[in-house]
């Protein structure tokens, strides 16, 4: 059963570090496991992965790349419906996505003086999507459109083969509408460190993004260095801020969008009206008994979900600031009062008709979303996290004898005296 409390402030600290300490989780086991794994691709190439593809998939590849012509026979066989669908939600995050990119600059100053900053895509960046019963196109497409609209060179791909040797046709559909380079039919932590290490047949990449189960995000983290990283995602998380014009019926549904995906995943609703929370938690319950997933949500929903009753809409205001979730809605007579006001949240939905799954599939913005509170200090997943920034400068020589001085002495100060001779021996020369 869901809990209903109070927001004082003590409930309040003890919900956000529950769902803190949930996400921060660890396995001894697993990380050694995933270790091993790596060393032995990072050596084995790609004889590793394929050992490892009959080992966990049930099937190893003649060869791990997929051809285009493959690729499109498959792609052929999903519904008319859904290419079409996928190919106008392509069109929303491209539009959403070109806006964010910057470009390079110079700036001229006075007496010669010219800094500026170069940007340019990555060389090459790999996107893994998971497989099987986990197959979610709706990933490829935002993890894969913000590098092609970034410019990055090359963009690789990676997914299960499945124990037949045939990937998910809505994933491969997806990669072509997103514009993937090359795939290659690897998954779990072997697929992560093939990509970060290079074999005799997959490339190289400088960055890997997408989600995966606890041994792919294992990988990752300990493959940061090696290659970047989007971020080390957490459970699933929603939190709903609600006054009492909204629709018990359409917060049910949205707590349990998100709670559908894991176990561990947190739902939770804050409302100043006590009402509408005990409508709500009936709603919740008669729609329960229709969905399929029904079992992963009572999980959820009894272990990290909550309807959290507090005295005003500032306090709601306050605790989603504090609780800092992936996914914030606010179903409020005019939500955009508070959209000013609400600094931590990874994506904020407002209002009764912009529920969460249309951010997953649909409008535009990236659905690739700091969790677990990081949403204080990180950001969604956009444009920039495919490019390389080069900063730069030009000093004729009367502009550098004048600023010597200044750099002689903030150099000896930090009693750096080589730094202090390379201007120095300049302005001797005079």
């Amino acid at each position: 059963m869901i809990k209903t409390v109070s927001a004082g402030p003590q409930e309040r600290r003890e919900f956000v570090a529950g769902l803190k300490a949930r996400a921060g989780r660890t396995d001894p086991q697993i990380e050694r496991v995933v270790a091993e794994i790596i060393e032995n691709v990072r050596t084995g190439g790609d004889s590793a992965v394929k050992d490892y593809s009959k080992k966990f998939d049930g099937w190893t590849p003649d060869a791990l790349e997929m051809g285009r012509e493959e690729m499109e026979r498959l792609a052929a066989e999903c519904a008319p419906p859904f290419l079409a669908a996928l190919d106008r939600a392509a069109v929303n995050i491209h539009d959403f996505h070109s806006r964010q990119k910057q470009q390079s600059r110079i700036d001229p100053q006075g007496s010669g003086v010219v800094t500026g900053q170069r940007v340019r895509g990555l060389h090459r960046a790999g996107v893994y999507v998971p497989g099987g019963t986990a197959g979610y196109p709706s990933s490829v497409l935002m993890n894969v459109i913000p590098a092609k609209v970034a410019g990055v060179g090359e963009i690789v791909m990676a997914t299960p083969p499945g124990r037949a040797g045939r990937p998910d046709a809505n994933i491969i559909a997806a990669a072509l509408a997103a514009g993937v380079d090359r795939v290659f039919l690897m998954g779990g932590a072997q697929a992560v460190a093939a990509l970060a290490f290079g074999t005799e047949t997959v490339p190289k990449v400088d960055k890997i993004v997408g989600p995966g189960n606890i041994y792919v995000a294992t990988a990752k983290k300990q493959l940061y260095g090696t290659v970047d990283i989007d971020m080390i995602a957490g459970p699933s998380e929603i939190l709903i801020i609600a006054d009492d014009s909204a629709n018990p019926e359409f917060l049910a549904a949205d707590l349990m969008s998100q709670a559908e995906h894991d176990p561990l995943a947190s739902a939770a609703l804050i409302t100043d009206s006590p009402a509408l929370a005990r409508k709500t938690v009936e709603v919740l319950y008669r729609q329960l008994e229709t969905l399929s997933r029904r079992e992963i949500i009572e999980k959820s929903l009894d272990a990290f979900g909550a309807v959290i009753v507090c005295d005003t809409m500032d306090e709601a205001v306050d605790f989603a600031n504090e609780l800092a979730p992936e996914h914030l809605e606010v179903c409020c007579k005019n939500p955009f009062e508070y959209l000013g006001r609400l600094d931590n949240a990874g994506s904020v939905f407002l209002g009764d008709y912009s529920p969460e799954p249309l951010g997953d599939y649909y409008a535009g913005a990236n659905h690739v979303l700091p969790t677990g509170g990081t949403a204080r200090f990180f950001s969604p997943l956009s444009v920039d996290d495919f490019v390389k920034k080069s900063s730069f400068i030009y000093y004729p020589k009367d502009a550098l004898l004048r600023a010597a001085d200044d750099i002689i002495l903030l150099a000896e100060t930090e009693e750096l005296t080589a730094h202090a001779n390379s201007i120095r021996v300049r302005k001797a020369e005079e």
